[in-house]
């Protein structure tokens, strides 16, 4: 069996698109074609209505005019020959809706961690012609490496996050912020903190983590800051996060995305077996960070 590394990742649905359209679009994925290559989702297998609901399909990359080097056995010479629809990559994936989560597999030098979730919001856009629709697919941070990166910086000296109302899904910590979002009715909110103090920022976000990670029912004192309930926000898979500071005098910035979750697995999945092993890596976040629908 040759594996390959799984990143977790939500899917942020925006503007008009809710979790059906966003079935229907990974069902009946468009064909959309960015710079030399075309993309689309093959091999889809819908399990929407199962009692754990998945759906699974490849990330597909190809060449509509490939070519392929064959040898010409009388001549005993190497040409060319034209591949019509030639795959140059294809990466597997799941998709839950119980966790708007999504597995995907990263396929170095064809479809990296990076570009996956790029070409998958051009495709899902594309099913409903760029019209009122946005999708976004942001990382779900393994809080310990987050954490681990954080602790190693002598003072932060910035933070900054940019959210989007979570579905199904809300974190305990942050409850309050997700509670502002909808209230306002806004579909993004974007945070910032900047100091040149010497001690730099005032933050409990470190505190934060580190007590919800040694138990998930940690009810802190007074509600978590804005800027730090956005980050655990961000971290948790709604949105992007970003903290500058120094450490031995250098200045660092730490991103949520930099520390992403992910798991070793098949590289060509049995997607039954994919869907369950992704849904029990979700399962786990939620019930370490005290998740509630």
């Amino acid at each position: 069996m040759r594996r390959g590394r799984y990143y977790l990742a939500r899917v942020i649905k925006l503007g008009q698109l809710n979790q059906e359209k966003l079935l229907d679009a990974i069902a009946q994925a468009p064909v959309v074609v960015l710079g030399q290559f075309e993309w689309t989702i093959t091999d889809v297998i819908d399990r929407r209505d199962s009692p754990t609901p998945y759906i699974f399909g490849n990330l597909a990359k190809y060449s509509r005019n490939g070519e392929v080097t064959i040898v010409n056995e009388p001549a005993k010479q190497q040409r060319q020959a034209q591949a019509p629809y030639l795959l140059e990559a294809s990466a597997p994936f799941v998709y839950l809706p119980d966790f708007s989560g999504l597995a995907f597999l990263h396929v170095w030098n064809g479809i990296q961690e990076d570009i996956f979730p790029r070409r998958f919001k051009a495709i899902i856009e594309s099913a409903y012609d760029n019209f009122f629709v946005g999708c976004t697919v942001e990382p779900v941070a393994d809080y310990r490496a987050f954490l681990e990166k954080l602790q190693s910086l002598d003072i932060i000296t910035e933070l900054s996050a940019k959210v989007h109302p979570p579905n199904p899904l809300f974190g305990r910590l942050w409850g309050g912020l997700d509670k502002y979002v909808r209230r306002r009715q806004a579909d993004e909110v974007s945070v910032r903190e900047t100091t040149s103090k010497p001690k730099g920022l005032s933050t409990q976000l470190l505190e934060l983590i580190e007590h919800i990670l040694e138990n998930p029912s940690y009810e802190p004192v007074e509600e978590p800051d804005i800027t730090d309930a956005a980050m655990l926000m961000a971290a948790d898979g709604y949105g992007s996060g970003k903290a500058l500071g120094t450490e031995n005098g250098h200045d660092v910035v730490i991103r949520t995305s930099e520390s992403q979750k992910s798991f070793l697995f098949d590289k060509k999945p049995d997607p039954e077996i994919l869907a369950s092993l992704a849904r029990g890596h979700f399962e786990r976040v939620s019930s370490e960070r005290d998740m509630r629908h």
